[in-house]
């Protein structure tokens, strides 16, 4: 009897799951994600884009994996004594009702040890995973 009521049951909550998750993800978008051309395999560029949080909660930014490089990192960069410094941190704030904007001298993802060249023009898919919002897939475009 126990299992005629939790089966139907256990279905209709990972049905909800999969629902709140689709609408998490579309309440976050990116747009111009974007890197510079590189002429050469084996070094590290910066990956900057822009993410809308229509949400009324904040998110955070976990992971971004990309086919062209080994790793990725979440950076900011520290205006402490003396010049700046790109800082590895754990995850990127995504404030709620907002926009985050990724570029070089604020939060950021390094790219690390790319696996191919660039050259402008080209794109590439890459998949960005938020804490609530889940994983992403976006295209990037390579720039001059």
């Amino acid at each position: 009897m126990t299992t005629t009521i939790a089966l139907p049951l256990f279905c209709l909550i990972s049905a909800f799951g999969i629902v709140h998750d689709a609408a998490a993800s579309e309440s976050l978008q990116i747009v111009d994600a974007h890197v510079p051309a590189v002429d050469k395999e084996g070094g590290d560029l910066p990956l900057t884009m822009t993410i809308r949080n229509e949400a009324d909660s904040a998110d955070a930014l976990l992971r971004v994996r990309c086919p062209v490089a080994n790793f990725s990192e979440r950076h900011t960069v520290d205006r402490g004594e003396g010049a700046p410094a790109m800082r590895s941190i754990p995850n990127i704030p995504v404030p709620a009702k907002g926009t985050l904007e990724l570029k070089r001298d604020g939060y950021h993802v390094m790219l690390l040890q790319l696996r191919q060249a660039l050259a402008p023009g080209e794109s590439f898919k890459c998949a960005i995973v938020f804490q609530k919002a889940g994983t992403i897939e976006t295209e990037v475009m390579v720039q001059k």
